[in-house]
């Protein structure tokens, strides 16, 4: 991971970096003249600073670069043409051609795609490579397909953790304790499920809920605990990793059904390359996300997660049968 590559020159640290120079010389000139060629229209809901633009900006570059004059890329960012839900339906209409999703947005179209965000059936970054690249990945990419959205490829953003005023080890530790948790039932029934009492408070509403005790404790990602600033009334992080959220760089089944055998097998061997390149520089704004809080007081638990794992084992049992089957998640528990 490129988290691991941050303090070191290595030749591949050193590629990345001047990959990530070349996508923002070409986010700088995204507004000049364009090639003459097949009009392909990108959502980003984020600045074209993000990991989430400098994929696709990436992305346009090696294709104009492997077919020459054939088509003029738009990555168009800052949400301007809407959120994730909007930009959804803007694929399958055939009004936007392609964009980065998470694997939750997509539960509108695929149910069964909340399996991947069932808590601890993950480990790491490695383990769900193995489970998104092996067969499951696969069997999701055609139900994915039959809702008008051909998957290019997987990607990880990141995961959740505990945040706390103090510290959280084991499950046993937030039984009896005020939650905040996002406003959705699963989120609700897992934590429940540990003892705990879910509250469903607003984001926005969350550094004032945490600071006057109306909840103890949270989860998040590094990045959005340092983003709002969180660390300042929960400094203690424990990194549960306990959900992880995946995603997908997609195209619309118009768009792709569009393009020539050659142009097909082009968008493929370029998604291939740039999603590695997405999920490292992912990976490593999270990790100095969290470095930059230690430097400000935060204290970091690093928990065994095996009790974690065994005390999910209701949630799963309760949940199995509107994500796939324990059977489903038992392979991906499994997965080495």
């Amino acid at each position: 991971m490129f988290a691991k590559l941050k303090k070191s020159h290595s030749p591949a640290r050193n590629a990345l970096v001047g990959a990530v120079a070349a996508v923002a010389m070409l986010a700088g000139a995204v507004t000049g003249a364009e090639a003459a060629g097949k009009p392909m229209t990108i959502s980003v809901i984020y600045g074209p600073d993000k990991p989430q633009a400098k994929v696709w900006l990436r992305f346009k570059q090696l294709v104009d670069a492997r077919l020459p004059g054939q088509f003029d890329i738009k990555v168009v960012t800052n949400g301007a043409l809407g959120g994730e839900k909007e930009t959804t339906e803007g694929i399958r209409l055939g009004s936007i051609h392609g964009a980065l999703s998470t694997v939750a947005n997509l539960t509108t179209w695929v149910p069964e795609g909340a399996l991947f965000d069932m808590p601890f059936v993950f480990r790491d970054a490695d383990q769900i490579k193995a489970v998104m690249s092996g067969p499951i990945g696969a069997a999701y990419k055609k139900k994915y397909e039959a809702q008008g959205f051909k998957v290019l490829g997987y990607i990880t953003y990141g995961a959740r953790h505990v945040i706390s005023k103090d510290p959280i080890r084991t499950p046993a530790d937030v039984k009896g304790k005020k939650m905040r948790v996002l406003q959705s039932q699963l989120h609700i029934d897992l934590w429940q499920s540990l003892g705990a009492n879910p509250t469903p408070v607003p984001i926005t509403e969350a550094y004032n809920a945490l600071g006057t005790g109306v909840v103890d404790y949270m989860d998040m990602t590094k990045s959005g605990y340092e983003a709002l600033k969180l660390y300042e009334v929960v400094p203690s992080f424990t990194e549960t990793g306990h959900i992880w959220a995946l995603g997908v760089m997609y195209v619309g089944n118009k768009y792709w059904d569009g393009l020539t055998a050659e142009q097909q097998a082009v968008f493929q061997q370029t998604a291939d390359q740039v999603i590695p390149f997405f999920n490292e520089m992912a990976a490593y704004e999270q990790s100095l996300a969290l470095d930059r809080t230690v430097e400000k007081g935060v204290k970091v638990i690093r928990p065994d997660k095996a009790p974690w794992q065994k005390a999910m084992a209701p949630f799963w049992k309760s949940y199995a049968d509107k994500v796939g089957g324990m059977a489903m998640i038992d392979q991906i528990v499994a997965t080495k």
